[in-house]
């Protein structure tokens, strides 16, 4: 789970396309004959009470005889997943009604029996509500629900419940559902994976003389007694369980390149559709409201003050700082970091969203997008040194190669240093999201042996390319700022203007968090794409717009005061975060509240660089256009 922080450059969510079909480049369906055998694969176990995810075999689950790990891809390791073989056998077609997982070959016995320490990890995470997910054919696992009549999608499947009189229940018996579409004869496609998990004590069972097959006898009225999990259990007692499966193929009409569609159940695509229109179409409204408002302005402006046939014109408003409007301001060398960051995370945030668009990030290439958005934040890196560079020798800076490795050190800094303190408290309670030691040494040799040399080789670039020119001269003496309104003041001006483009990503922010949060899918990359479009110009306009009625009232300190207004939408952001947090979900144990905190802090972080280098670099080319179009003494 920490992979997030190390790689909140990206937006960790998981692909899944729209009710039409889509072709995954360099994926191909696999054809299964009758009688093949078909691999299941567990993967971890989640919780949305808890944010760590766990190893599937970190419970005392029935483990095949021996356990063969999957090779995973950096994304992976970062979120946490373990994939693993498991001890079940399921060939093309066979159903199978009841059959035994494991059984105690120590005793001879088709029970395990399991101690007071194995019931209370049981317990433990019964209680926590976790869910483990398995894998066929790559197709995650999910759990069929029927809410008010309307069937929706659990992704993976419950290890157990919580009785009302607070018994932990355990799910010992499992129903595997493939559904399979018939390709041509004797070839079947999967296309559908659910689970069906059931809690049945061993006196429920029936074994057959081969200790293999089994039944499970009800008296046709109701269920069996559950397993319920004993964790009063004290000495050297222990419970006996008995772990069995049964498999179900059905046929099927999905074609294997709409498989996904399933998963889509899993959200309320109507109510995502509508808030991402209505929100898309108010933003754009207003936009065009202020842009109208401030082109007009400035042409009367500039005609008025470009007349040749009147000389008696006196400057007001914004002509009258022509003069400061272009000192670099204090801490300039900060502000040139904050740009090139703010740059590197945009070419991340647009190029990922492009492969996402395309198709190339799809669910079945897990680990894709957090793998893809590390890689591309190396090489943006470049950029970011360039432009950072550049600026600062525009502002009168000297020491590039200072400049360029702070650029370099700034947000991976903050990030890595997260992230690696919060590894101890995931570490500690032996998740698989903490992240292995060779993974953090793969991650430091990826940035400082490539994103720290690209910075640097971007902002020597830089530094040698000629300064951007401004169109008037500073004066030597600074012109005295008057009394400003008090909505111009630094603090409320960043707060008012910061509304307008949080209220074009509230909505897919709500979608996004409950992808990262609690196990959802994220699909819809092209309205995402919307919205970024939608954000881009709702911090390009607010910035400009700010600025202009600074310069009217005669405030020439724009540099800062412009970059934090557009990433003012930030504060929103964490502060919507928050309310995410005591509304939607319920944790209580206090690692997963320091790890939740520490996530979104870091995505707001991210979400100011990004949204405040949007605004300032629209304002800086918006302040030297008006200044170069009227003449100055």
């Amino acid at each position: 789970m920490s992979g997030i922080v190390l790689a909140s450059v990206a937006a960790t969510v998981i692909v899944v396309p729209q009710v039409q079909a889509f072709y995954i480049p360099g994926v191909a369906p696999k054809e299964y004959a009758d009688g093949d055998l078909i691999d299941v694969k567990a993967v971890k176990m989640t919780s949305t009470r808890q944010f760590l995810p766990f190893e599937y075999y970190s419970l005392p689950f029935c483990r095949p005889e021996k356990l063969v790990y999957r090779k995973e891809n950096l994304g992976e390791v970062l979120r946490g997943d373990r994939i693993t073989n498991t001890p079940y056998t399921i060939k093309m077609n066979e159903n199978v009604t009841c059959k035994l997982l494991c059984m105690d070959s120590a005793a001879g016995s088709k029970e395990i029996a399991y101690g007071a320490k194995q019931i209370k990890r049981f317990v433990q995470r019964i209680k926590q509500e976790y869910r483990a997910h398995f894998i066929v054919d790559n197709l995650p696992s999910a759990t069929k629900m029927l809410v008010d009549e309307v069937t929706t999608y659990l992704h993976g499947f419950p290890i157990g419940y919580v009785d009302s009189e607070s018994n932990a229940n355990l799910f010992n018996h499992i129903t595997i559902v493939i559904k399979i579409h018939k390709f041509e004869e004797n070839a079947h496609r999967i296309v559908g994976f659910e689970i069906k998990a059931g809690s049945f004590s061993p006196e429920a069972y029936k074994i057959d003389n081969d200790k293999r097959s089994c039944t499970i006898a009800t008296d046709g009225n109701s269920l069996p007694p559950p397993v319920i999990m004993n964790d009063k259990l004290e000495g050297d007692a222990t419970q006996p369980v008995i772990w069995s499966y049964g498999v179900r193929f059905e046929p099927s009409d999905i074609a294997w390149a709409s498989r996904w569609d399933t998963y889509l159940k899993m959200a309320d695509v109507e109510i995502h559709w509508f808030s991402i229109i209505n929100s898309f179409i108010t933003v754009l409204f207003l936009s065009a409201i202020f842009g109208a408002i401030i082109v007009r302005t400035l042409s009367n402006d500039i005609a008025k003050y470009n007349e040749d046939d009147d000389d008696e014109v006196e400057p007001t408003g914004w002509k009258l700082v022509h003069g400061d409007v272009f000192r670099p301001p204090p801490h300039f060398g900060v502000l040139t970091m904050f740009v090139g960051t703010g740059i590197q995370l945009f070419g991340v945030f647009a190029v990922t969203l492009l492969f996402a668009l395309l198709g190339m990030l799809s669910p079945a290439s897990r680990g894709a997008l957090m793998t893809v958005a590390i890689v591309v934040w190396l090489f943006m890196g470049a950029s970011g040194g360039y432009y950072s560079s550049r600026l600062y020798k525009t502002l009168g800076g000297t020491q590039w190669k200072d400049n360029g490795m702070k650029t370099a050190m700034l947000f991976p800094g903050i990030v890595f240093g997260t992230g690696f303190v919060l590894n101890f408290f995931i570490w500690h309670q032996h998740s698989s999201g903490a992240v292995p030691f060779t993974t953090m040494i793969a991650l430091l040799l990826m940035w400082f042996g490539g994103s720290v040399p690209l910075v640097l080789l971007g902002s020597y670039f830089g530094f040698r390319k000629e300064a951007y020119s401004f169109p008037t001269h500073v004066n030597t003496i600074v012109r005295p700022i008057p009394e400003q309104a008090w909505f111009l003041s630094p603090v409320v001006s960043v707060l008012l203007a910061g509304v307008l483009p949080f209220g074009a990503v509230f909505i897919e922010l709500f979608f996004i968090l409950n992808a990262i949060w609690e196990n959802q899918f994220y699909y819809l990359f092209g309205f995402l794409f919307l919205v970024f479009i939608v954000l881009i110009i709702s911090c390009t306009e607010i910035a400009i717009v700010m600025t202009y009625m600074q310069f009217c009232a005669e405030d020439h300190q724009w540099w800062w005061r412009c970059f934090n207004v557009s990433g003012g939408c930030a504060f929103y952001v964490m502060a919507y975060a928050t309310f995410y947090f005591f509304t939607k979900l319920e944790v209580t144990d206090a690692v997963p509240m320091v790890i939740y905190f520490s996530y979104s802090a870091i995505m707001s972080l991210g979400m100011f660089f990004m949204t405040g280098t949007i605004g300032f670099l629209a304002t800086f080319v918006f302040t030297r256009k008006i200044y170069g179009a009227v003449k100055i003494d």
